[in-house]
């Protein structure tokens, strides 16, 4: 247990109001939304309000030897907020400003509680759009998406969150203030330590200011629902799509199991009879939206796929209500919800699919299957009961087989979920010994006394 005298500490630093001690409150802080990890109540939550507190919470840290995990809204799922060593859990929420839109040069600065749907709400009337956009839009935070390194819907075209941001303001484990970037679109200077900072998930320094690139927003859009009576045929849809240079902004596809599920939750008229269908939106000008729409109406049609196209902005946000709704749907299910991110090259999506198909029949679970499939991006989505041992152990040995099969086909763990704690194990069979030493020499160099989120990505 902490000392009355490091709550002291504390108090006097972040005033009583930012201090929280209390056993039911510290409950909600010891978990994410991360199934199947242990939950740790950590010692003492704080609530800092500008980076001044930041820096005396982690000097406080610094000289007894405390550990500091740092969180959003916990949105997050690998465990990479679950404090598994107590000590301080800070809370970054309040400090939630958007410091200044510049959109002569294009760019936000923000502070790592601002939410990123209100992030968008506020440019949107310059007419721009900050394009990162994971499916906890409207709950996850900027600093935690910059420090998971976020992906989303938009990825397939926009890309992820680590190539919008520009600078970082981030306090280091010795309490000291760095600034990195800026809002110049060249900078070389010296390492790149705004993408080392970003997908660092609270392991390197904690970051209390962004800086962010925004993009216009694009003059028009449509958005189609494909529906395919073969899995097999979607996946070939989706290759075909993107052999024929259709990049469209979102790619996102759901199998039976989620879309029976989702209709069942969110009534939005699914097919329920479907083995697979694709939501698929393209953006752009909009004699290239309706070049692109079209390639896209005669691809799905090829691989038997029946198109319906949304006809109204009513019709398209209830396209993109169903793929919200599919964690959630799911979720709802059973007890217990294990969401993988399964991610190979888009090619091998088709060999992606028909893996989780066997692996599901090979130990007899439930697997829905959703996600960002244009780029690659799967979410297997195991529906299970952690209080069920028997069944709990099948589950971990489908986990490691789903890794297993996405690295042999040339993916990686890890598409916009982090490492956390749930992938640690798996880091050595994609980075090897050597790669993994490399990690450990850099969390070792900034972070020496390990008490930055310790215990996440890797171990020391």
């Amino acid at each position: 247990m902490l000392s009355d005298s490091i709550i002291k500490e504390l108090v006097q630093a972040l005033g009583k109001e930012n201090v929280i001690i209390e056993q039911e409150e510290l409950a909600a802080y010891a978990y994410d939304a991360t199934a199947d990890i242990s939950k740790v109540l950590p010692e003492v939550v704080v609530t800092p309000t500008s980076t001044e507190q930041v820096q005396e919470v982690v000097k406080i840290a610094a000289r007894h030897r405390i550990p500091v995990s740092t969180r959003g809204s916990g949105t997050n799922l690998s465990g990479g907020t679950v404090p598994i060593n107590k000590g301080i859990v800070m809370v970054m929420v309040k400090m939630n400003k958007i410091l200044e839109i510049d959109a002569e040069n294009l760019t936000a600065t923000v502070q790592p509680g601002v939410i990123i749907q209100d992030l968008n709400d506020a440019v949107a009337q310059y007419g721009l759009i900050y394009p990162p956009d994971p499916g906890t839009v409207a709950t996850a935070t900027m600093g935690g998406s910059v420090a998971e390194c976020s992906g989303g819907l938009r990825g397939l075209k926009y890309g992820v969150t680590k190539h919008y941001v520009m600078g970082l303001e981030v306090v280091l484990a010795n309490g000291k203030v760095m600034r990195c970037g800026g809002k110049t679109v060249k900078n070389v200077t010296a390492y790149d330590m705004v993408k080392l900072f970003v997908g660092s998930e609270g392991t390197l320094g904690i970051i209390t200011e962004i800086i962010v690139k925004l993009i216009p927003a694009p003059e028009a859009r449509k958005s189609a629902l494909a529906i395919f009576k073969s899995i097999d045929d979607a996946a070939r849809a989706i290759t075909g799509i993107i052999s024929n240079k259709v990049i469209p902004a979102t790619l996102e596809i759901m199998d039976n199991v989620t879309i029976k599920t989702v209709e069942n939750y969110a009534r939005v008229g699914l097919p329920t009879d479907a083995e697979a269908v694709l939501l698929i939106e393209v953006d752009g000008i909009p004699e290239v939206v309706e070049k692109e729409a079209e390639v896209v109406v005669r691809v799905c049609k090829e691989n038997n796929g029946e198109l319906k196209i949304a006809e109204s902005a009513e019709e398209r946000d209830e396209l993109w209500q169903a793929r919200r709704a599919a964690l959630p749907a799911l979720a709802q299910v059973s007890p217990t919800t294990v969401l993988e991110d399964a991610t190979v090259p888009r090619s091998k999506i088709p060999d992606m699919l028909k893996a989780l198909r066997d692996i599901a029949d090979k130990y007899q679970l439930t697997i829905g299957t959703f996600g960002h499939a244009g780029d690659g991006n799967l979410h297997p989505t195991i529906l299970t009961d952690e209080n069920n041992k028997e069944e709990m152990e099948r589950v971990h040995k489908a986990v490691d087989e789903i890794f297993d099969v996405a690295l042999k086909l040339g993916g990686t763990l890890s598409g916009e979920h982090g490492v956390g704690i749930a992938k640690q194990k798996y880091l050595i069979n994609e980075f090897g010994e050597a790669g993994v030493e490399a990690l450990k020499a850099v969390k070792k160099a900034l972070d020496p006394e390990n008490i930055l989120n310790p215990g996440k990505i890797v171990s020391l």
